[in-house]
């Protein structure tokens, strides 16, 4: 079934969202630039507050969830750990995760049409989800060329199916946000959910590449 909403109330998050950007992202960056203690700070502080949001959902999803959080923020630390591309590499997996949301979020509200997942998450639009895709592989070729391209384009399906995944845990612990931190987004895991399933696999693919080789060439 199409998504029609009404006009003002699909960018009524909007200043929200932009807001909670503003604070956010700079945190995060200034941590991925200093590394060492202060991404591992981050992460850990980051993971702590989704492990409380999994713990406060409970049920099925609460175990689960906080294993995939765990190795998340192992892997996102091992991908930075690396001395010679490990800021780039994480840098470039957050990016392609923000243009992602970006994407999704813009194509989603300004197109519209069919329902991705209504049974998992109503408000998704496949226009959306390929707006993500297209912008993160955007990303990609604007860091790299055409081959960078394809790989945040990988990437990028793989947080969407992580946000689906998170989804998917709300719904069956009968939540609509995992919490109320971030104001316009909700929980850490409603913020965090794509990164959450892009960074391992980034982590996957720089394990097969090996030490110092950077994820868009």
């Amino acid at each position: 079934m199409p998504v029609r909403a009404d006009p003002a109330a699909r960018w009524a998050d909007l200043r929200l969202r932009l807001a909670s950007a503003l604070v956010l992202a700079p945190l995060a960056l200034a941590a991925l630039w200093r590394g060492g203690w202060a991404w591992q700070a981050l992460v850990a502080l980051a993971t702590l507050g989704m492990l409380h949001e999994w713990w406060r959902m409970g049920g099925r999803v609460a175990l689960p969830g906080a294993l995939w959080s765990l190795v998340a923020a192992a892997a996102l630390v091992w991908l930075r750990a690396d001395p010679s591309a490990g800021r780039g590499n994480v840098l470039f997996v957050i990016v392609l995760v923000w243009a992602t949301d970006i994407g999704a979020y813009l194509a989603g509200r300004l197109i519209g049409g069919p329902r991705l997942a209504p049974a998992i998450s109503p408000g998704k639009t496949w226009s959306g989800a390929v707006g993500g895709l297209l912008a993160a592989g955007v990303v990609g070729i604007l860091a790299g060329g055409l081959a960078a391209g394809g790989i945040a384009g990988l990437l990028s399906l793989v947080a969407q199916a992580g946000d689906l995944a998170e989804s998917a845990a709300k719904r069956r612990a009968g939540v609509k946000d995992s919490g109320h931190l971030i104001p316009g987004h909700g929980g850490l895991l409603d913020r965090l959910d794509g990164l959450l399933a892009a960074g391992p696999a980034a982590a996957l693919l720089a394990l097969i590449a090996g030490p110092g080789v950077a994820l868009w060439q």
